[in-house]
């Protein structure tokens, strides 16, 4: 039995994660001047309850039951874990996955989406929330209650593993575009008391002579992100195709936000066929107030 359930909007603030994935762009020389201000939290929240405060998620041994999640957060990325369960992924962002993968620990950068099903193979009262404890007592998370069962809610950390977009493609295959973008993410540290700066190719916004896009033509647009935080990179009216991202081709993953890991590269193929002016940004709130982002035009 498949039983669906309500989304669970992670409306929580939320940190930068890595991928433990080799560093492709990390530069030579690293910028050691003193680091400006970052936003974090230290309350969350999932559908606006923190962990104990509403009620829990009933369901019976037996079923599967099938979640949507979205990291409604504007500032963090994060991780969810159900102690004792598989995350069955089979769509991001609303799309369907070329392939479905069990995982034990979901990430979702800013805006991102998850569509997943959890088989109800492990009867108890469990905790599902993020897998770090301060966040979790921060309110990150939610009781998961098998039928007749009167327990504690109970944690357990999950087995230790990285999100790898790659598992939910197929195998790379025919020629890729010939029109080509490059975005260069670079972070300004501003010292005590002041934001980060960042800059895409060295120049703040809009870009809007940089980035013109022929109407109808398939572009491979490529993310290059030289600082030491993990972005969710999002691209207005435009869905895209994740090609390359840890060193790995893949294809058939078609998303609207791609967190793009720490000192890491990502190709992404997407058709140009929204006429206008397409705004693109990192999808952590401050750090596209302070200049990260861009505007694609249409010749």
């Amino acid at each position: 039995m498949t039983r669906y359930r309500c989304p669970f909007w992670l409306a929580v603030l939320l940190t930068g994660i890595g991928t433990g994935v080799a560093a492709a762009e990390k530069p030579a020389v690293l910028d050691t001047r003193p680091p400006g201000l970052e936003v974090a939290a230290d309350l969350y929240s999932i559908n606006d309850k923190a962990l104990g405060a509403g009620e829990p998620i009933r369901v019976r041994a037996g079923e599967r039951v099938m979640f949507h999640f979205l990291n409604a957060s504007a500032i963090e990325n994060r991780h969810l874990a159900l102690p004792g369960h598989k995350f069955n992924v089979v769509a991001l962002d609303g799309n369907p996955a070329p392939r479905s993968a069990a995982v034990d620990v979901l990430m979702l950068g800013p805006g991102e989406r998850i569509d997943a099903w959890v088989a109800m193979n492990q009867p108890g009262v469990w905790v599902m929330g993020a897998p770090e404890d301060t966040v979790r007592d921060g309110g990150l998370g939610v009781v998961v209650e098998y039928a007749n069962q009167r327990r504690s809610p109970q944690w357990m950390p999950p087995p230790q593993s990285g999100w790898d977009y790659t598992m939910f493609g197929k195998a790379a295959s025919g020629p890729a575009p010939t029109e080509r973008l490059e975005m260069i993410f670079e972070k300004v540290p501003r010292g005590a008391g002041k934001f980060n700066l960042f800059t895409v190719n060295g120049t703040p916004y809009p870009h809007d002579r940089e980035f013109v896009l022929k109407q109808g033509a398939r572009y491979r647009l490529t993310f290059r992100n030289r600082t030491d935080d993990s972005h969710p990179l999002h691209l207005h009216r435009h869905q895209f195709e994740i090609a390359e991202i840890y060193g790995r081709a893949t294809a058939g993953i078609i998303k609207d936000t791609v967190v793009a890991p720490s000192y890491g590269r990502v190709s992404v193929d997407f058709t140009a066929d929204q006429p206008g002016q397409t705004l693109f940004h990192c999808h952590i709130q401050h750090h596209m107030d302070y200049g990260f982002k861009a505007l694609l035009k249409y010749a």
